[in-house]
């Protein structure tokens, strides 16, 4: 199975380059200020690509799936669209999760502690490919004002219960890149830079 890794994109969606792949995974943020009509037209050009699967998490720019997710989520009725949520696509287990620790007056904000690890905790041990909006602490969460910006519970799961075969996610767009954390990817999936720009590379695939 070949995954393709974007995150985001901030409604420059149609302006990355997306390769060809089995099951295409956004880790959230496809808006910029948040709105339905932003949401309603990353929707229709997601389910206009070809992979056969899509997945993907709401990040803290997507203010709708937080405030309003009747009127939200129905947008996505023809991807899979991950809110504490599993889904099972050929027999790898994908589940996604939209929560990082708080980030000034963003979407999906929780204190660092007890109410990110009770978020962590739901996430099933048999978890293959693991989707968050935001990295687990020292992998991929460097900011340019050197602040580390991972969450510290959330690798504790990782490391000691979760154990997947791969983690994608995105949210600081400056670290992007592909990691080997002992036997797991680990993808900062990030599809525009520091300046909001595209990267000039393509959008990263991953072998299962």
């Amino acid at each position: 199975m070949k995954l393709v890794c974007i995150s985001d994109t901030h409604n420059k969606h149609k302006q990355i380059e997306i390769p060809d792949g089995d099951v295409l995974v956004h880790a959230g943020d496809f808006c910029s200020r948040g709105s339905l009509a932003e949401i309603r037209d990353f929707a229709n050009w997601l389910t206009d690509q070809p992979h056969k699967h899509k997945v993907v998490v709401a990040g803290n720019h997507d203010f709708p799936f937080e405030q309003m997710p009747e009127r939200a989520e129905p947008l996505f009725e023809s991807v899979n669209y991950l809110c504490d949520q599993s889904v099972v696509i050929g027999g790898i287990k994908f589940y996604g999760s939209p929560w990082q620790p708080r980030f000034f007056d963003w979407a999906f904000n929780l204190d660092r502690g007890e109410p990110l690890r009770t978020k962590w905790r739901m996430i099933p041990d048999d978890t293959d490919v693991l989707v968050t909006h935001g990295p687990m602490h020292g992998v991929g969460d460097l900011a340019s004002s050197g602040i580390v910006c991972g969450c510290e519970d959330l690798r504790d799961e990782i490391e000691t219960r979760i154990k997947p075969r791969c983690h994608i996610y995105g949210h600081i767009h400056e670290a992007r890149g592909i990691y080997q954390v002992g036997e797991m990817v680990s993808v900062n999936a990030c599809s525009l830079n520091l300046q909001y720009k595209p990267w000039r590379q393509p959008a990263f695939t991953i072998e299962l």
